[in-house]
């Protein structure tokens, strides 16, 4: 069924739409600098234009998650003697030959095995509960929260929602992307899930665990000088952009940070566990490009 959707540029209200992608009537309306509407759908993540463009040549150019994603930072704007550098540490780094932590493989295939499509459904509350409180792979801070709550509700409700962020992360719907359905979960947009477990820091973990050699455990887009946003500038002097409710949101930033430092220092030192060892060493040996 269609629905009255978002006001058009003269704030009247639009005609009745849905997304000619799924037909959901989950759809938000972004007013545009040359008077159209961006038309988001919130369901499977179609994006379309709606209205006449007024044309004015010194407004800047609607922004689609290809274009954002476009102007994104990557590896080539790193500059030469940067890269130079930190193949330095990255040598010294690597004279003491670290090597990966066996406990951290065990778990990884431990989890991987639970969060599959298959093992989802029957995963046991003691281990979801102590994947949330473990600090193996990266530690995910606080959880006295998620106790309190997991408490409160019982552990067969509790691990049935948990259950239910992880499915909708991981595995659907596949016509919305990842960093986007990562959004959806952080700002509680669908109201899926155990709202304690819909976390910038846990649903990280769980992307660490389950796609173990794309996603570095560094938990956070920004956190001080722990950050992937701080990482990045520290160690490679190069600035991402804040977060924001549109258009930069948290999901696509901390899918598109955590590539961005993938392909900087992944193949280089191809364990992600000692990479991030590496990085955090790194952001904190004395340089001479900071302002």
């Amino acid at each position: 069924m269609l629905v009255h959707g978002p006001t058009e540029g003269n704030g009247n209200p639009m005609a009745l739409i849905a997304c000619p992608k799924c037909n959901s009537e989950d759809i938000n309306g972004t007013p545009q600098p040359d008077s159209r509407l961006l038309i988001h759908c919130n369901e499977c993540g179609t994006e379309w234009l709606r209205g006449e463009a007024r044309r004015d040549p010194g407004r800047p150019a609607v922004q689609t998650i290809d274009s954002l994603h476009a102007e994104f930072p990557t590896a080539s704007a790193v500059r030469h003697e940067i890269r130079e550098r930190v193949a330095l540490l990255q040598s010294e780094f690597l004279l003491d030959r670290p090597e990966p932590d066996p406990e951290v493989k065990e778990y990884q295939a431990r989890y991987q095995e639970l969060f599959s499509r298959e093992g989802l459904s029957t995963a046991p509350h003691e281990d979801v509960l102590h994947f949330a409180n473990s600090s193996t792979i990266a530690n995910p801070g606080n959880m006295s929260g998620l106790n309190r709550a997991w408490k409160t509700q019982g552990p067969d409700k509790a691990v049935h929602k948990v259950r239910e962020s992880i499915e909708y992360l991981l595995y659907g719907p596949e016509s919305l992307r990842l960093e986007d359905r990562l959004t959806q979960l952080i700002e509680g947009k669908k109201g899926l899930g155990f709202p304690s477990f819909n976390k910038e820091p846990l649903l990280t973990k769980v992307l660490c665990v389950v796609e173990s050699d794309r996603w570095l455990p560094v938990l956070k887009y920004s956190a001080a000088a722990d950050g992937k946003k701080e990482i990045v500038k520290l160690v490679y002097d190069l600035d991402l952009p804040p977060a924001a409710k549109t258009s930069w949101t948290i999901g696509r930033l901390a899918t598109w940070s955590n590539d961005l430092l993938r392909s900087l220092v992944g193949n280089d030192i191809p364990d992600l566990q000692l990479a991030t060892q590496f990085l955090n060493w790194a952001k904190n040996q004395p340089t001479t490009f900071r302002s």
